[in-house]
C-alpha cells in the first residue's frame, strides 16, 4: 500500500489509522460482539467474517454471516450431519476447521485428524494423499494445526476391507497477505501512546476504558509470549480480568489448559503414539487456574519442565525434542496476597514452588493492575483485525534483528547472573517488538522511550521473580537483587537521544 508521508502525518488519529491500515480494520462493537458470542467462535475467525460480510460503515450482515457459518463452520455436535452426507448420500463435505497431519512410518502413509471433532477415533481411519501434502507442505506440516477449508469424503479401503475418511482437498485459511515491512513503516506515523491504544483495540479492548497507562501496559504484557519465542511468564490476578480470553480466543497459535489434568505425554511427547506435545506445536502454552491443575506424573513432569524452560529441549525416553512455545502460569489471587515481598505462590502446585524451576521463569505480570472486565473495556469502534494482528505477532517471532538491538543497547555487570540478564533481554526484546517494531537498528531507537517502555518494565518483571525466589528459598536467593542493567549508548545513536539518557 503506497504511503503519502506528507499527507498522513498531519491527519487526526482515526484518519491516520484508516490511511495506514485501510482494509485491515474492522468495526468492533458490543452489538457485533453479542452476535458473534452466540456463534461461539474465536476472535480471528470472527474478524475474518466481519471483513467479508460488512459494509463500508462497518455494519455486518447478520443473516449472511449466520447462513455462511451454518454451511461452512460446523460445530462439534454437527459431525453426525456431515457423516450422513458422506455415508448415506455419498457426498464429499467441505467446511472450515483445523486439521493436523500425522504419519504412519510402517505403512508409509500420511494421516489427518480433525481436532475440533475428535476425528478419527482410531489411527489409520483418516488418510490424505501425498500429492496434497506436497501441494500445501508449508501449511499442513506446520508445528501446530492448520486452519483451512477441508474437503473430506468416505472411501472404501481395499487393504483394510473397510471404509476410511479421505482428505481430498485443502484450502489454507490465510485471508491476509502479511507485509511485515509495511507494518514496521507505518509505526512511524503514531506516538507510543497512540500505538498502545491500537494494540489494545487489536485484541478487543477499549483503550479509553482504562484509568491509567499502567493498566494498559500491564494488559499488553500478556502478549509477550505471542511475539517472542520461549518467554516464560507467571501471572497472578483477581478473577474476571480477562486472562482466559486473551490466551484462548485471540490466537490460533496458542493453547490454553484450563484446570483438570495434564500429562507429560500431552505436554512434551507421547511415546506410544509417537506424537509431539503442545510445546512443539504452539507459540505458547498457558496453564490456567494453575492451583487446580493436576499432573498425572508430577516428578516426570517437573524434570521435563526444568530442561525445557532452560533450553527449549526435552528428552522423553530415547526421543530428543525441541520446542519454541513459551510457558505461562495463570492463577487467581486474593487482595490480601497481592504483595511481592510475601509468598504469593503458596497455592501453586508443589513442584512449581521449587526455586530451581521458578528461576527459569523470566517475568511476572502483576495482574491486579488490570481492572476487572466491564462493558467500558470492550472495544467499540474501528480497530485492527485480530487475525491480521496475530499473524503479525507470529511473524515477528522469527525476526532476530530486535534481539541484536537489545544486545547492543544493554550494558551488563560482569558478575550478573545469566538467568537474570537473559530474562531481561528476552522481555526487552518482546516489548520492543510490540511497542516499537520500527526500531530495527539502534539508530532508530529513542533511548528515553526504550528506558521507560522496555528496560524498566523488563527489570521490574524479572525483579518480582527474584523477590519470590528469596521468599521461597532464602538460603539460596535471600538478599539477591536484579543486577544493575543500564543502557550502553552506541556511537550511531543520534545525539538528541543520547543527551536525554546522560
Amino acid at each position: 500500500m503506497p504511503l503519502d508521508v506528507s499527507t498522513i502525518e498531519y491527519l487526526p488519529f482515526e484518519e491516520r489509522l484508516h490511511a495506514c491500515f485501510d482494509n485491515m480494520l474492522v468495526y468492533k462493537s458490543s452489538e457485533n460482539n453479542k452476535f458473534f458470542s452466540d456463534q461461539r467462535m474465536p476472535s480471528f475467525i470472527r474478524d475474518w467474517l466481519m471483513m467479508r460480510f460488512s459494509d463500508e460503515e462497518g455494519r455486518i450482515h447478520e443473516d449472511k454471516i449466520a447462513e455462511y457459518v451454518k454451511k461452512t463452520i460446523p460445530k462439534k455436535e454437527q459431525w453426525n450431519n456431515l457423516l450422513v452426507d458422506m455415508l448415506y448420500r455419498n457426498q464429499a463435505v467441505r467446511f472450515l476447521t483445523k486439521v493436523k497431519i500425522d504419519f504412519d512410518m510402517k505403512k508409509k502413509q500420511a494421516l489427518f485428524s480433525l481436532p475440533v471433532f475428535d476425528v478419527p477415533t482410531h489411527k489409520g481411519d483418516a488418510v490424505v494423499d501425498w500429492d496434497l501434502i506436497e501441494k500445501h507442505r508449508d501449511e499442513l506440516l506446520s508445528a501446530s494445526e492448520a486452519w483451512g477449508i477441508v474437503t473430506v469424503r468416505c472411501e472404501p479401503d481395499e487393504k483394510k476391507k473397510d471404509n476410511i475418511l479421505k482428505l481430498i482437498d485443502f484450502k489454507p485459511f490465510c485471508p491476509y497477505k502479511i507485509d511485515l515491512d509495511y507494518y514496521i513503516r507505518v509505526r512511524d506515523f503514531f506516538t507510543v501512546e497512540e500505538w498502545i491504544d491500537i494494540l489494545l483495540g487489536a485484541v478487543d479492548y477499549n483503550a479509553e476504558g482504562y484509568g491509567s497507562q499502567k493498566e494498559k501496559l500491564t494488559v499488553l504484557k500478556r502478549l509477550i509470549p505471542f511475539v517472542e519465542k520461549r518467554t516464560n511468564l507467571i501471572e497472578l490476578a483477581p478473577k474476571e480480568t480477562g486472562k482466559s480470553y486473551l490466551f484462548s480466543q485471540v490466537s490460533q497459535y496458542g493453547w490454553l489448559v484450563s484446570g483438570g489434568s495434564i500429562s507429560r505425554a500431552k505436554m512434551f511427547y507421547d511415546i506410544s503414539k509417537r506424537v509431539s506435545g503442545l510445546v512443539s506445536r504452539y507459540d505458547y502454552v498457558a496453564l490456567d487456574e494453575i492451583q487446580s491443575i493436576k499432573f498425572t506424573d508430577p516428578m516426570e513432569m517437573q524434570g521435563a519442565l526444568k530442561g525445557y524452560l532452560e533450553s527449549g529441549e526435552y528428552r522423553i525416553g530415547d526421543y530428543h525434542g525441541v520446542g519454541e512455545a513459551g510457558m505461562i502460569l495463570l492463577g487467581n489471587i486474593d487482595a490480601a496476597r497481592m504483595d511481592t515481598q510475601a509468598d504469593m505462590f503458596s497455592q501453586l502446585p508443589g513442584f512449581f514452588r521449587e526455586s530451581a524451576l521458578l528461576d527459569r521463569f523470566h517475568g511476572f505480570i502483576t495482574g491486579w493492575d488490570i481492572p476487572k472486565m466491564r462493558e467500558s473495556l470492550k472495544v467499540n469502534g474501528w480497530a485492527l483485525n485480530t487475525e491480521y494482528f496475530v499473524e503479525i505477532l507470529h511473524t515477528l517471532r522469527e525476526e532476530s534483528v530486535y534481539r541484536t538491538v537489545v544486545d547492543r543497547l544493554l550494558c551488563l555487570p560482569p558478575d550478573a547472573a545469566t538467568r537474570d540478564t537473559e530474562a531481561v533481554k528476552r522481555l526487552c526484546t518482546a516489548l520492543l517488538k510490540l511497542l516499537f517494531p520500527n526500531a530495527t537498528d539502534v539508530g532508530k531507537v529513542n533511548l528515553d522511550e526504550f528506558q521507560e517502555y522496555c528496560l524498566e518494565p523488563a527489570i521490574a518483571m524479572r525483579g518480582i521473580i527474584k523477590k519470590q525466589l528469596g521468599v521461597i528459598d532464602p538460603g539460596e536467593f535471600g538478599g539477591k537483587r536484579i543486577p544493575e542493567i543500564t543502557i550502553n549508548i552506541p556511537e550511531d545513536i543520534p545525539k538528541s537521544s543520547n543527551e536525554s539518557m546522560r
